[in-house]
């Protein structure tokens, strides 16, 4: 019996695809990274019996990143990141043994069928999994067709069945282009970032953020937030006079008038109409209006709708606002929540998600009413060819998904039912009056039909005062007319919804990515939520925008990512040449990385104007090896230790606290030891920060502590030492305690070091004194 592999890209979807395709007789068991399981079942594939073996992988499979020394920021110029420095895939996740798992459970198998989520990532996912499992397949016969790529929007029987049998191809010029995307975010991004890192965390110390990054899409998405704090801080408030005015309608009742010239900004004329309307005791009617109007139901929801709406009304930001999405279409809840489609194809069945919704409490009768009226064709939006819009596919309450979940699956719901809902009906009246020689009027409106307002109350037409039945040359006696001075206002700092609508304008990023580029500014301290969710950025992010405008504003404009997404459109259709799309513009961002470079000082300008030297930040601490004057201990991130006599720089372990460790100092290097303290775990171990960014031990890498355990006297560290520094070989965690004294030990000594001399055993002779044993580990 031949074996079909089928791989999803979670452990949730493989099971719950398992369980539809086999209607619940599988059996199931973990596979050997313990974290994806394998669901098995007999079933009939390409006309025969076949054994089906699900599983899955947990996202990419693979990530891109630079060969060996080129990940070191201290051996590399930057400038070599672009062309010079080769790339390999690694995996991902090395702990999941990725890999190895696809290969133990694709080996001997027959055909491969991929399920991975149908948008551009998936299809790079698609032949990752490939590139793991073709080689230990079982090969093909006579040309016979082995790989199928399923396509579905949704986890429900329906989709799952009809993606099983109409099984395609997957698309290799999609995975190319997130390749290329890859490639250029990796080359670009840390070229910069490295370079204005080091430069500028050489230099200041109160920055506080532990990489200064920069991305080809990040730093666009900072530049919107940058750009309306400047139109805040140029904001010159103007003042202008407004005339209102009162008539009575009844005993009880009066209207206020809307004066037709809205506001003058000169107060003298303002006290010139106001002298003119004053003094007249009637108003009299010009025009009386009722007209009919409609307030149209929403289109069908996509990702970046749902986000926005997420952001400004449920108060969640937009990365937790697609993690929620993502679980509710993994759970089979909704349909897939990537999708930059608004319009719905004509054949797709809309009264089968609706009938799901029909005994729902909070929406039963509403869903029922249009069941039995017949539902209203959605409005036609954009296709984009990729997913339906986001759709509810089961009933759901909140007690079964948590009230986070629940609130995003309500609205998704809602706005759904309200899409095959009505309009909004309404009768408009307005009325028009002249006082004097002015003009003035009024406005009211009233509820016709609700339509979909019924289900999106929030959307509901604003309840008026009704106006009362008149006609031309009608008079109402005018009972106040007033000026009113007011301020202009600037405008707010930028929401998340208003930055999302700009980014999707402007092409930044795709809808899956607009969430991780608005987080990674928040994470990079360059802007700070604020209540109703307003980005305001920070001094660091104002600095470096400004800095990117002053030396190539480009590198800050959405102007040229936004063409460099369309060249990636253009290779995802087979339009354009991925080798070509890729070294263009590789060779653009190489020519401005440096003149970037060339032209630092000019955003250095601003920066010392906004941030303090290193020298003159931190607090004394521990001593120098080198000069024996006290460093700094600059607390921001990213913590570190600056010498301003050396002008030399440590960094320390981050997210902990730090303290003189006992006044001991290394052995190899003469610098005070400190201790790291992590308060939350409770760890704390002390360390040499001379050693720690400069690893005295072949098996030691760049910020690691020192291990204890024997270990030889480091040949690059032959230097003087002293008897004091001598006595805390046994307690220094830079050299374990395997040395034993012999004979007196002078002040201070120099050894040369000769072959063999790190065999335990064997003698060390040292100019003028006896001789220091190499031995087995001792506490002596």
């Amino acid at each position: 019996m031949k074996t079909v592999l089928m791989v999803a890209e979670k452990p949730s979807l493989a099971q719950s695809i398992a369980k539809i395709l086999s209607r619940g007789s599988m059996s199931s068991h973990k596979g050997l990274n313990g974290t994806c399981s394998v669901h098995e079942y007999t079933g009939t594939f390409a006309g025969q019996a076949v054994r089906f073996k699900m599983t899955s992988v947990c996202g990419h499979v693979m990530t891109l990143d630079f060969l060996g020394k080129y990940n070191k920021w201290d051996k590399v110029d930057p400038a070599e990141l672009f062309s010079q420095a080769p790339t390999e895939k690694k995996e991902a996740n090395p702990k999941l043994n990725m890999v190895k798992f696809l290969q133990v459970e694709g080996r001997g198998c027959d055909y491969i069928v991929l399920w991975l989520d149908c948008d551009k990532e998936g299809e790079n996912i698609c032949f990752e999994v490939l590139d793991a499992v073709l080689p230990v397949m079982n090969q093909a016969h006579g040309g016979e067709k082995t790989v199928f790529r399923a396509r579905f929007s949704s986890i429900t029987d329906t989709d799952i069945c009809n993606a099983m049998a109409r099984l395609g191809e997957p698309d290799h010029n999609e995975a190319l282009s997130v390749d290329a995307r890859q490639e250029l975010d990796l080359r670009i991004g840390c070229a910069f970032t490295r370079f204005q890192t080091k430069y500028f965390q050489g230099k200041y110390g109160n920055l506080d953020s532990s990489l200064i990054s920069f991305g080809p899409c990040q730093t666009p998405t900072l530049g919107f937030c940058v750009e309306r704090h400047d139109k805040i801080q140029s904001f010159k408030p103007e003042t202008y006079w407004v005339l209102q005015a009162k008539v009575n309608t009844d005993k009880d009742r009066s209207l206020l008038l809307d004066w037709d010239r809205v506001r003058v900004f000169d107060r003298e004329i303002a006290q010139m109409f106001l002298n003119m309307t004053k003094l007249e005791k009637e108003a009299q009617v010009e025009a009386t209006s009722r007209k009919e109007k409609a307030k149209q139901r929403p289109l069908a929801l996509n990702t970046v709708e749902m986000l926005r709406v997420a952001s400004s009304s449920l108060g969640m930001g937009p990365q937790h606002a697609m993690q929620t999405a993502e679980r509710l279409y993994t759970q089979g809840y909704i349909s897939y929540p990537r999708t930059e489609t608004t319009h719905y194809p004509e054949n797709f069945d809309l009264k089968g998600p609706l009938r799901q919704q029909a005994n729902h409490p909070a929406w039963a009768d509403t869903v029922k009413r249009l069941l039995a009226e017949g539902i209203n064709r959605p409005r036609k939006g954009h296709d984009a060819g990729d997913h339906p819009p986001i759709t509810p596919m089961r009933s759901a309450t909140e007690a079964e998904l948590g009230s986070e979940a629940w609130r995003l699956y309500e609205y998704i719901t809602r706005h759904f039912i309200a899409t095959v809902s009505y309009d909004c009906k309404y009768l408009q009246s307005s009325i028009s009056f002249r006082i004097g020689p002015e003009h003035f009027c009024c406005t009211g409106k009233t509820v016709i039909s609700p339509g979909f307002t019924e289900i999106m109350p929030w959307q509901s037409v604003p309840l008026e005062e009704s106006l009362p039945t008149c006609q031309r040359g009608d008079t109402f006696a005018v009972s106040e007319v007033k000026m009113l001075e007011k301020q202009t206002s600037p405008p707010d700092y930028l929401t998340e919804a208003e930055l999302i609508t700009l980014m999707e304008k402007h092409g930044i990023g795709t809808d899956a990515s607009i969430p991780v580029h608005i987080n990674n500014i928040c994470q990079r301290n360059y802007v700070v939520v604020e209540s109703g969710r307003r980005l305001k950025p920070t001094n660091l992010g104002i600095v470096l925008v400004h800095g990117y405008y002053k030396i190539d504003a480009e590198l800050v404009l959405p102007t040229i990512r936004s063409a460099v997404e369309k060249q990636l459109n253009l290779i995802a259709q087979g339009k354009a040449d991925y080798r070509q799309v890729l070294g263009h513009t590789l060779d653009v961002f190489k020519r401005k990385f440096h003149y970037f470079v060339d032209s630092i000082a000019g955003m250095d300008e601003l920066m010392e104007v906004s941030f303090s030297p290193l020298a003159a930040t931190g607090k004394p601490l521990s001593r120098c090896g080198k000069c024996h004057r006290f460093m700094k201990y600059i607390q921001a991130k990213p913590s570190r230790l600056h010498c301003s006599h050396c002008d030399e720089t440590y960094t320390l372990p981050q997210n902990g606290t730090i303290k003189l460790y006992k006044e001991l100092r290394c052995p190899l290097d003469d610098f005070e030891l400190v201790l790291w303290s992590s308060g939350s775990r409770g760890k704390s171990y002390p360390l040499c920060p001379y050693c720690s960014n400069h690893p005295p031990f072949r098996d030691m890498k760049k910020g690691e502590r020192c291990i204890p355990g024997p270990r030889p006297f480091p040949p690059s560290r032959a230097a003087p030492i002293s008897p004091y520094l001598w006595s805390l070989f046994s307690v220094s965690p830079c050299l374990a305690p395997c040395w034993t004294l012999r004979g007196s030990l002078p002040q201070p000594f120099l050894c040369s070091l000769a072959p063999g001399w790190e065999t335990p055993g064997s003698t060390w002779h040292c100019s003028g004194i006896s001789q220091l044993v190499c031995c087995s580990p001792s506490k002596s």
